[in-house]
């Protein structure tokens, strides 16, 4: 089911409108896109962004609901997957959030909120294994990643790949695999000695 997918950051730091629009759907390289359930890639994805994006998602149609602090947008992703956009008060700071949200289970966005603000709420900036490995998926051009192929074996084929350099010149490395060395070389120099948390 959908709803059982994990709630996830896939970015670091404030999206700004354009990374927002690229991180809206991430996924759209994926060779067979449309031709399967592509609910539970989506699902649980979340990051944030500035109040002028917040606020021009707002206007753009009117919201299929608002709640207190979100709203939800019309226009559904696919199947019951919609964005949800929050305002929270943060250790008493206002901030803005996207996530994609399943609609089918009506605790989803409320889950969403709670798991926001958990993860924002810790004093010591971390990132877990995982958060690194979504950044550098969400950060990187579609130049430089893709999918595996015939290249790769059968069961890795379809898998996030990303480009990695070593001696041997430049290829294409499954993005589950790279080692806390390619990870460190592929984050922001500002990102690379933040502490490794364990995942929640």
């Amino acid at each position: 089911m959908t709803s059982l997918a994990p709630i996830r950051k896939i970015f670091f730091g404030i999206a700004d409108r354009h990374q927002m629009f690229r991180l809206f759907d991430r996924h759209a390289q994926r060779p067979d896109r449309w031709q399967t359930d592509d609910s539970a890639l989506y699902a649980g994805e979340w990051f944030q962004i500035a109040q002028a994006q917040h606020d021009y998602m707002l206007e753009i149609l009117p919201p299929l609901w608002m709640r207190g602090e979100m709203f939800a947008m019309r226009e559904f992703l696919t199947g019951s997957i919609t964005s949800v956009f929050y305002t929270l008060r943060i250790n008493g700071v206002a901030r803005y959030f996207h996530a994609y949200c399943d609609l089918s289970d009506p605790r989803s966005p409320y889950d969403m909120r709670d798991a926001i603000v958990e993860r924002e709420r810790r004093p010591v900036k971390a990132m877990t294994r995982e958060e690194r490995i979504e950044h550098i998926w969400s950060a990187t051009h579609d130049d430089y990643r893709g999918y595996a192929g015939a290249d790769f074996r059968p069961g890795h084929r379809g898998k996030r790949t990303v480009i990695v350099y070593g001696r041997s010149g430049t290829r294409f490395q499954l993005l589950e695999s790279l080692t806390d060395q390619q990870i460190s070389e592929k984050l922001p120099v500002h990102f690379r000695h933040l502490p490794c948390a364990r995942a929640a």
